[in-house]
């Protein structure tokens, strides 16, 4: 029995859900998210979204709870909106941006830019003193996380002195270099 596929996701003031055939469109103030789904069935009654499902079998209770978390950020995301936040570590790491271009210089002979898609709106910040943090926002969960995974792919957090690209609040597992 699923868990979370059984809670019934609320529908906050603003939003709208519809069902057709088998896609799910989600709108609110930030924008429009659609999900295809198959294998359950999604309704929306009374201001809230309910996933049931027809057997027990494997493949439909693994689908349960997937699609009604993805029903939950979709509703979470047009209302409320998603953020990451990256932190450069590392003596010379910067981070700038004009528009929807991220100029990243990492170490390497040549800066990284990367053009963002246009959902995804991005602000870097650079104190004195302090680590610069580049800033994603967007009402899409997945595309946020994509891309702050891209960009943490270029430098990886390395494990001895922890330079490199990493979350905010995350937490490097460090090791002990060599004993002299």
């Amino acid at each position: 029995m699923s868990r979370i596929g059984n809670n019934p996701v609320a529908i906050p003031e603003g939003v709208t859900v519809e069902v057709k055939d088998s896609v799910v469109t989600v709108k609110g103030k930030l924008g429009e998210l659609t999900q295809d789904f198959s294998g359950v069935s999604i309704n929306v009654e009374e201001g809230e979204v309910k996933v049931t499902r027809s057997s027990d079998s494997k493949d439909q209770k693994s689908k349960h709870g997937l699609y009604r978390s993805l029903v939950l950020n979709m509703v979470n995301g047009v209302s409320k909106g998603w953020t990451k936040e990256l932190e450069l570590v590392g003596v010379g790491y910067r981070a700038s941006n004009q528009g929807q271009k991220l100029d990243l210089a990492l170490g390497f002979s040549h800066n990284i830019v990367i053009d963002l898609a246009p959902e995804v709106k991005v602000e870097t910040i650079s104190e004195k003193g302090k680590n610069p943090i580049v800033k994603l926002t967007s009402y899409d969960k997945q595309l946020v996380g994509q891309i702050a995974a891209k960009i943490r792919s270029f430098r990886k957090p390395e494990p001895y002195k922890g330079k490199g690209i990493k979350f905010v609040g995350e937490i490097l597992r460090r090791k002990a270099g060599k004993s002299a």
